[in-house]
């Protein structure tokens, strides 16, 4: 059962409800504003303050000992307080508790949490107490304070907290110091405190008074009038002051340091130092303020169950330092936050300078629950939680209020070009074109926003680890595979993401993406086309011994007529769903040029799928390496090359991939004569030494090809009209007919040629001029060496070879007749037959030797052959010597010296050419 959304179990406060605009200073309590009535209601109403405040353990602490104090009790008490914390952690709060309460006097018993006070501070009520209020960044002593209200002018400290506590009277005491800007003494000052009832002291923002006060030496005078109230204060039963004093050093200058380093000391010496940050007790602080909030619904509590199991159930996932046992409670404890959304304020922000701890949260995450329970009610989300994931990055209100935390707006470029804040932001993009897990999940912009917030958007070195993204992310209903499978999309794809180790982090500064997407941009056409032709032919290349390759012919006349297996392999563009692509294979298959093809059957065509991810891959491999070119000039950081390194050795492996994925169609010709395409499926190249290989692994398994035959196929398919078969067109079959299997070598036949003499299936035989057979092999011992593939070789079946042998069939003669009987009956030529003379004929006139030296025109070579040499081919004394020039213009090509090589070899002849 899916879990209930929170904005459907708690309630947020009636302004965030309205989502009417909430500004910071909502949550910045002023303390002159509540002593003239002039602060929100929040603020200014006592029982409302008390009722959405939550008592912290410190809080608690200072207001006991302050109760105790103003009650004339000294034991286990202090009168001078410094109150120290981050800029925005509840300092003023603070103040402005104290105030009430002693300005409340006994009706304060009344307000929410102060009888618990009373009840630890030993006291049944609180004296109605004289309070002043001095604070910096109000007070002017140029102008002064008073003069024209029927009060007197006051332009000091010391008047000022005078005259609020006595009127006119206490102020008189100190007239004349306030006029000559000197801090009165302890004595002085002991006059003017009441002596009938109890006086708290509250001092604040005393570092923006010393700042604007220096010149006129006031600064010093204040520092003395501290010191000497310090001291009175002590001195006396029911007085306390307490000062606030913030540890904001950002933007001090060396006097602003120097002053803030001596009141510290001062007030450590004479007083009690109170932190007054929340800590763990933030989510109910925060609760208090944003909610209507009477304690964790039911519905709630099964949400914190849920969460808490899958976490205990994973816990080997999240990091160390959550306590998993405990995971249960953290979350009830959170409710309706997710416990890391708290926690990282505190774990990766409170060492920001700027970072306000309490009020920075409560202005962030005012907006962010405002955001949520309008957004959630429009039916756009329904999360259980409010994650960190979740926050509201793209409203330009909440990422102002993020970034003023963090220190500047130099973040918007990231933050809208990475996660989200525009239509093309790289988070948002990629969950639009994610599986449905993912995409309704929305983890890119979760992962890559809890990567920002825990990486404080980069303004120090603070970084997101694995552990710590899971945790903040991982929810009941998701695969938490999937958060690393978006991890590595989000790497590869963002501008201002770093990664390393599986630690992330945001910066300012573009990452090498950046650099890929401005370097893809220039990369030219043609520079891509010529590296997908390398690369295809660098992966064609390996492997397949045996097997002749032609790479990318654009005419028929390109790809040779020869009896060998030949892989022909398209470009990139002539993708196989093309019409043209399988125009131009059955076109050049059928043709060679002008003439037709013979070897049809000897064509394998290797096509690809359509270009675009190799051209896609063969432009990222361009641009990484013109990255890695210019690498010392771009002012990268060690890991950054390392990364660089690491990017263009992975592109290029990726361009080899893309390779196998693309060219994964096969056509070839089948045994009808019809078109028979082979696809590959899915293949990589872990999945054969090569591509080439993969192939013919692929095709002996359809039966396309095979590595040798046997010599009863020969027999079983012997053409009927042949009595002699020539073993070159037994070779030339297996590469003609598509009745025959491929030979992958076809000096595998004279095996099969030797095994079949040796069992009697076969003869291998020559043909005399007569008819009869010399030599001739039958049922006898024959090596493959001694067998020959060539027109004037022949095998005969096993029937033809028992009939010559036994005389029942005699070959037919061809030219020459045969021999006849002597005529006196003697042995020797036979005697002609009746009615005939023996004419004795002489031998022909000749010469015993012809030999010929010239050069013969290319063209001209297959005739000079015919009408010269073929008179003598089949008689012995034949010898010829060729030396072959070939010298094109632009050279000859590597693919053409291989076939030439391949050629000679397939000849019997050593194919050690020269090349210069």
């Amino acid at each position: 059962m899916a879990l209930k959304p929170w904005y459907k179990v708690v309630t947020p406060r009636e302004d965030l409800r309205d989502g009417r605009p909430l500004d910071a200073s909502e949550f910045a309590v002023h303390l002159d504003h509540v002593r003239d009535h002039r602060a929100p209601a929040d603020y200014q109403e006592p029982a409302r303050f008390f009722d959405r405040t939550f008592l912290t353990t410190n809080l608690t602490e200072l207001a006991i000992t302050t109760v105790r104090r103003l009650s004339g009790i000294k034991l286990e008490t202090s009168a001078v307080f410094n109150l120290t914390t981050q800029f925005g952690g509840g300092k003023t709060h603070a103040l402005t508790l104290l105030y009430h309460l002693a300005k409340g006097g006994p009706e304060a018993l009344a307000w929410k949490g102060v009888p618990s006070i009373l009840e630890d501070a030993g006291v049944k009520t609180i004296p109605a107490s004289a309070v002043a209020v001095f604070v910096g960044t109000e007070f002017d002593s140029l102008t002064g304070r008073g003069g024209k209200d029927g009060t007197p002018l006051r332009k000091t400290p010391w008047g000022e907290i005078a005259f609020q506590l006595g009127g006119k009277d206490a102020f008189a005491t100190v007239a004349k110091h306030d006029q000559e800007l000197t801090a009165p003494s302890s004595e002085v000052i002991r006059s003017f405190l009441p002596k009938d009832k109890p006086a708290l002291i509250l001092m604040d923002e005393l570092l923006n008074y010393m700042g604007r006060n220096r010149k006129s030496g006031l600064t010093n005078q204040l520092y003395s009038f501290v010191q000497n109230l310090s001291e009175e204060a002590r001195a006396q039963d029911r007085v306390v002051l307490a000062v606030s004093l913030p540890s904001l050093l950002d933007e001090m200058t060396p006097e602003d340091e120097g002053d803030f380093d001596r009141f510290q000391k001062l007030l450590d010496r004479l007083g009690k130092a109170m932190i007054m940050s929340a800590e763990t007790e933030t989510s109910e602080i925060i609760r208090r303020r944003l909610f209507e909030w009477g304690g964790i619904p039911d519905e709630g509590k099964k949400t914190a169950q849920e969460y808490g199991e899958f976490i205990l159930n994973n816990r080997t996932q999240v990091p160390n330092w959550f306590p998993a046992d405990n995971a249960k409670e953290q979350f009830a404890a959170s409710y309706p936050f997710h416990p890391t959304l708290l926690s990282v304020f505190e774990r990766k922000w409170q060492q920001l300078p700027r970072f306000q701890q309490t009020r920075g949260i409560l202005r962030l995450l005012a907006l962010w629950v405002s955001h949520a329970y309008q957004a959630g009610f429009k039916g756009a989300h329904k999360d259980a939680l409010i994650v960190m994931g979740t926050a509201p990055l793209d409203d330009p209100m909440f990422r102002s209020a993020a970034f003023e935390q963090l220190g500047g707006a130099k973040l918007e470029g990231a933050v809208t070009t990475d996660i989200c804040g525009k239509k093309e932001s790289h988070a948002v993009r990629l969950d639009k074109e994610a599986v449905d897990a993912i995409k309704k999940a929305r983890l890119h912009q979760k992962v890559a926003t809890s990567i920002f917030f825990e990486s404080n958007g980069g303004q120090s070195k603070t970084e997101a680890t694995l552990p710590e993204i899971r945790l903040a992310v991982a929810e009941p209903d998701i695969d938490i595979g999937n958060i690393e499978t978006t991890l590595e999309t989000l790497s590869t794809t963002c501008y201002f993401l770093s990664s390393e180790k599986n630690r992330y982090r945001f910066s300012l500064s573009p990452n090498l993406n950046k650099l890929l997407a401005d370097r893809r941009a220039s990369v030219q056409p043609k520079k891509i086309e010529e590296r997908l032709r390398a690369e295809v032919q660098r992966v064609f290349t390996a492997g397949g011994t045996g097997v002749e390759r032609v790479y990318f012919p654009e005419k028929s006349g390109q790809i040779t007529d020869r009896p060998v297996l030949s892989l022909v392999v398209l470009s990139p563009e002539q993708a196989v769903s093309e019409k043209a692509t399988r125009d131009f294979i059955e076109s050049a298959t059928k043709e060679s040029g002008t003439s037709g093809r013979t070897y049809k059957s000897g064509l394998v065509w290797a096509a690809p799928d359509l270009p675009d991810a190799l051209r896609d891959e063969a432009r990222k491999v361009l641009a990484w390496e013109d990255i890695a070119d210019e690498g010392d000039d771009l002012h990268l950081d060690d890991v950054q090359k390392r990364q660089l390194g690491e990017n263009v050795k992975k592109a290029q492996r990726d361009v080899k991939e893309v390779v196998w994925r693309t060219y994964k169609n096969l056509m070839l010709l089948a045994k009808d004569n019809s078109w028979k395409t082979v696809d590959l499926g899915l293949v990589h190249s872990s999945a054969a030494p090569s591509i080439v290989d993969l192939i013919l692994t692929r095709l002996r398994q359809d039966g396309d090809i095979e590595e040798a035959v046997s010599p009863s196929f020969l027999d079983r398919n012997w053409p009927p009209a042949f009595k002699e078969w020539s073993t070159k067109s037994v070779r030339d079959a297996f590469f003609a007919s598509p009745q025959f299997p491929r030979l992958l070598n076809s000096e595998s036949l004279k095996d099969t040629i030797a095994r079949g003499v040796e069992t009697g299936m076969l003869g291998y035989v020559a043909k005399r001029p007569d008819g009869s057979y010399a030599p001739f092999h039958w049922k006898a011992s024959l090596t493959a060496f001694d067998v020959e593939l060539s027109d004037d070789m022949y095998i005969i079946q096993r029937g033809t070879a028992e009939a010559y042998v036994t005389g029942k069939s005699a070959p037919t003669p061809t030219s020459v007749p045969p021999p006849q009987p002597p005529i006196d009956g003697t042995s020797g030529p036979p005697s002609p037959k009746p009615g005939l003379t023996s004419v004795p004929v002489p031998p022909p006139a000749g010469v015993n030797r012809v030999s010929w030296h010239g050069d013969v025109p290319p063209q001209k070579w297959m005739n000079f052959y015919t009408k010269v040499l073929s008179k003598f081919a089949t008689q012995t004394g034949l010898k010829i010597g060729l030396s072959v020039e070939i010298a094109p213009e632009g050279g000859v090509s590597n693919q053409k010296v291989d076939e030439i090589k391949v050629a000679l070899r397939e000849l019997g002849l050593p194919d050690n050419i020269s090349q210069d």
